[in-house]
């Protein structure tokens, strides 16, 4: 090597590895203050490193999918900012998601939409789809060695009539839309069997009403009869599993959603599906961690789309909220690790694309973290003990523990930039791949 060349990669590994020991010298003295307080780091590490996050494709090209390119969005959703740098093929997708995944710690999944189907070509319909149209992602995923997710893509299409796909009054409509979702559910299928790994297929409707309606229960009695058609045929749930997403109102829907959260709540009850909850689906003001332990308390299983709403708007990038950390906290605290899959949804097209992945991405994985490292057992002995004193004060003290510390550690286990070092790589990438699209 020459000489020069040598001194500059001595120069570098020295830094590594000084950076290294400082990082594992924080974390065996804030892995000691947690003892202090019968916290087991190593123990929540490697719980952490088992629970995996479904990351939605849709942020890397703005829910613009493959099946019309060029296709605008509509049918209650809109994607705002222009940022350079879109994603415009599969391939180009494919590889942001995999730089994202490489700066990200732990093992995840990809979750895809229906409408991200590759043509060859030839137009396929949505009441047609196969297992065929998505044969790339699955080969791709499995290379990877990763879990997928689906979504059925009830929007933006010329079969969305009045603002209205399985609860139109048009047979012929629900005829279409119901088909979309039998076919969508045998994709999941297929995707589940070629991957090993069992796949959620979610299914949301954009339907509701602008203004007051007069009837509001003709399109719920529709809703049932059409989703009872579309989830008719047994599936083997080692393959796939079904979920139901409700929504307090979208685009052009503000007055009325027919499928509101008591009328998904009571279908996923009664028909034993998933219930999907998003964190951007409610008022304003209310969080669904809360809703967790409840609707758990009659579903032995739910899926969450963790987003972050502001104002009208319910998917802005996920950051460390105080919401966030109580989602986090009640999936943990509560026991319910197992029993939670966790799935991201969030576009925004003002940031770079791959950077809003992996800032979101890695929020969550902190959120669990911060749950996993609470003392959590000597709190509910205080609660038990009926000293909500003491319960109050360390739940204020644990905010300042040395996290941190603890975090970093994690990245650095998992071979992932620690702290904000991945955004260099991703700016360098932003300049070698984005940059010339």
């Amino acid at each position: 090597m020459h000489p020069i060349r040598f001194f500059i990669w001595s120069r570098n590994y020295k830094t590594l590895m000084s950076n290294t020991k400082n990082i594992e010298k924080s974390y065996q003295l804030a892995r000691e203050r947690y003892a202090q307080l019968g916290v087991d780091t190593d123990q929540a590490l490697a719980q952490l490193a088992r629970i995996s996050i479904s990351m939605h494709c849709w942020q890397g090209d703005d829910v613009g999918g493959f099946e019309n390119v060029g296709g605008a969005l509509g049918d209650g959703l809109a994607v705002t900012g222009n940022y350079p740098g879109k994603a415009r093929t599969p391939e180009q997708l494919r590889a942001d998601f995999e730089k994202a995944l490489s700066l990200i710690p732990g093992s995840h999944r990809f979750n895809i939409h229906a409408c991200y189907a590759e043509m060859d070509g030839r137009k396929v319909e949505r009441d047609e789809l196969s297992a065929d149209q998505f044969k790339n992602w699955i080969a791709w995923a499995k290379s990877l060695k990763i879990g997928m997710d689906f979504n059925q893509t009830y929007f933006s299409h010329p079969m969305v009539k009045d603002g209205m796909t399985l609860t139109h009054p048009d047979k012929s409509v629900r005829k279409f839309w119901i088909e979309h979702g039998i076919r969508s559910r045998e994709i999941g299928a297929a995707i589940g069997k070629a991957l090993g790994k069992t796949c959620l297929t979610n299914l949301w409707i954009p339907d509701g009403m602008k203004d007051t309606p007069a009837d509001r229960r003709g399109p719920r009695e529709r809703l049932v009869e059409s989703l009872d058609a579309v989830f008719k045929k047994k599936i083997d749930r080692k393959l796939n599993v079904d979920s139901v997403e409700p929504k307090l109102f979208g685009i052009g829907a503000e007055s009325y959603t027919p499928g509101s959260h008591e009328f998904y709540l009571g279908y996923a009850v009664s028909r034993g599906t998933l219930l999907t909850l998003d964190a951007g689906h409610y008022h304003p003001t209310e969080g669904i961690a809360d809703k967790i332990s409840s609707v758990l308390c009659y579903l032995p299983e739910i899926a969450l789309h963790v987003s972050r709403g502001v104002r009208w708007d319910s998917d802005h990038v996920v950051t460390l909220t105080d919401e966030l950390q109580a989602i986090a906290q009640e999936i943990v605290w509560g026991g319910y690790v197992g029993r939670v899959r966790i799935g991201l949804d969030y576009f925004d097209a003002s940031i770079n694309r791959v950077a809003a992945w992996v800032i979101g991405t890695r929020n969550m994985i902190k959120a669990l973290l911060l749950a996993l490292v609470a003392p959590i057992a000597k709190l509910k002995q205080f609660e038990r003990d009926g000293d909500y004193t003491s319960r109050l004060a360390l739940m204020e003290d644990a905010k300042v523990l040395p996290f941190g510390a603890v975090w970093d550690y994690y990245c650095q286990q998992k071979g992932v930039p620690v702290g904000d070092a991945w955004l260099a790589e991703v700016k360098r990438y932003e300049r070698d791949v984005l940059s010339k699209r």
